[in-house]
């Protein structure tokens, strides 16, 4: 069940992070207060979290809402977790969202910040994949 946890986890934080550098670099590259490129970041980490768990999912062949209900159930609860706590590391490292796209500070934060978050989101879908939930739904569209 740990290796199953770290596999999904592994692919929730692909997703997360896609769309986590991508808001963390538009937001800071405009210039944009930590509020709205924390939304942002966020906002992008669900859309590729959920994304890359759905293309799979249709491939097999069920419809595009049912293929959003495997992937709402798969990865809300661990995109959520990874996602509170790489964007309060963020906050907390003194810097590193004014430091810009630019300084060896923002992708230092920004890289640690994920590693963070996938150690700490781990034993939250080992939790999860253990009842039955989380990304144990997404295992019946595995071929």
């Amino acid at each position: 069940m740990t290796r199953q946890a770290i596999s999904a986890t592994a692919h929730c934080l692909t997703g997360c992070a896609i769309g986590e550098i991508l808001g963390m670099v538009i937001g800071t590259a405009l210039g944009w207060h930590n509020a709205g490129t924390i939304a942002l970041a966020v906002a992008l980490a669900f859309v590729f979290g959920y994304s890359l768990t759905m293309w799979p999912v249709l491939k097999t062949g069920i419809g595009l809402s049912a293929a959003l209900g495997v992937a709402l159930a798969a990865d809300t609860v661990s995109i959520g977790v990874m996602e509170l706590v790489d964007n309060l590391f963020m906050v907390v490292i003194p810097g590193a969202m004014e430091a810009g796209v630019a300084s060896w500070l923002f992708w230092a934060a920004l890289a640690a910040s994920l590693a963070v978050a996938f150690v700490i989101t781990v034993p939250v879908n080992r939790f999860m994949i253990g009842r039955g939930k989380g990304h144990a739904v997404v295992h019946q569209y595995h071929h």
